[in-house]
């Protein structure tokens, strides 16, 4: 046994106090990663701060016409909220897209955004992991790499971030609400990860003692359509070899707004810069749709045996605004 001590906060002032009073504690949600890593020996909190009483289970209207979904709010009563299907269901895709039914019942958005990764040598204690033990290796790079990064890894990790969630609201220009002993801030979904460089151990940008309180939607583009594909070994209960997220914009068959993400590339969701620029303005074919996943994609570096991951995001990319495009001219007057 590895003894712990557990509170139960009922304001979010109380619960960042514990955190900040315990150096060695963690905030306690869906605990369906926190608590199998407890069980693998990953982490060993001295106390976890469960946040289930707090105030943050909702999905509000924000004044600008966005959504506040905060971070207690589970994914199975996001991903079937009705402004959710209806204004953005990219992220309902995605949230329906990830994990079992059971674990959605009980994982959170906050929970979701700080999940960790699923490289097996990061769960294995028994194995060296740069993630896990700053300095002492990444056997990752020349083991079992299949399911790892080809974008933004570096010589000291190549593991990839496993939410899907989170890459529809990278495509969403999401922002992450932060809480701390100093105040309040708020984080861009897409610049809330890290890339590993040479410090792997830290997954994202929250400082020590925060605590996400919400994530903002801002209104969808006029005319958006969006949605969310993602390519596994099997259809259910698989983390995404690659996966996609899109908002799109037609007007007079040329590409108005474009807002594109991968899932499964890289260490975070990775907000495709390079395709959009490619994308806006431009006639709404399939030509057009390959040069910008291509743009993308020439800065992927494959390891011996993910390359394939490559060629697969890319047929995602492309056949996803293909769908979009054509759902859009079939919509215009």
């Amino acid at each position: 046994m590895k003894p712990f001590a557990y509170v139960r906060p009922e304001r979010t002032e109380e619960a960042i106090a514990h955190l900040a009073a315990h150096p060695g504690a963690r905030f306690l949600a869906g605990g369906t990663n926190l608590v199998d890593l407890m069980k693998l020996g990953v982490t060993g909190p001295s106390l976890l701060v469960d946040l289930g009483a707090l105030p943050l289970d909702g999905v509000a209207e924000t004044p600008d016409g966005g959504l506040l979904i905060g971070a207690t709010a589970r994914n199975s009563d996001v991903a079937a909220h009705p402004a959710v299907r209806t204004r953005y269901p990219v992220l309902s895709q995605a949230l329906l897209a990830g994990a079992s039914p059971q674990l959605r019942n009980a994982a959170t958005t906050g929970g979701n955004l700080l999940q960790r990764t699923r490289c097996p040598y990061f769960q294995d204690t028994s194995t060296p992991c740069n993630k896990r033990v700053p300095g002492s290796g990444c056997p990752a790079r020349e083991g079992v790499h299949r399911d790892l990064a080809v974008l933004g890894h570096s010589a000291h990790c190549v593991a990839t971030h496993p939410s899907d969630m989170a890459v529809a609201l990278a495509a969403l220009d999401a922002e992450v609400r932060l809480r701390g002993a100093d105040g309040e801030r708020t984080v861009p979904v897409a610049a809330f990860h890290r890339l590993p460089g040479d410090r792997p151990d830290l997954d994202t940008v929250v400082a020590p003692g925060e605590l996400i309180t919400g994530v903002t939607l801002p209104a969808p583009p006029a005319g958006a359509l969006s949605a969310y594909r993602k390519a596994r070994d099997r259809t259910s209960y698989a983390f995404a070899l690659a996966s996609v997220a899109l908002v799109l914009t037609v007007e007079d068959g040329r590409v108005g707004h474009a807002a594109l993400a991968f899932g499964g590339l890289a260490h975070k969701p990775w907000r495709a810069r390079a395709a959009e620029e490619v994308l806006r303005g431009a006639p709404a074919t399939t030509e057009t749709f390959r040069r910008a996943a291509e743009a993308e994609l020439a800065a992927a570096e494959p390891l011996r045996d993910n390359g394939f991951k490559v060629p697969l995001a890319r047929n995602l990319a492309v056949s996803l605004l293909g769908d979009l495009a054509s759902r859009a001219a079939a919509a215009a007057p």
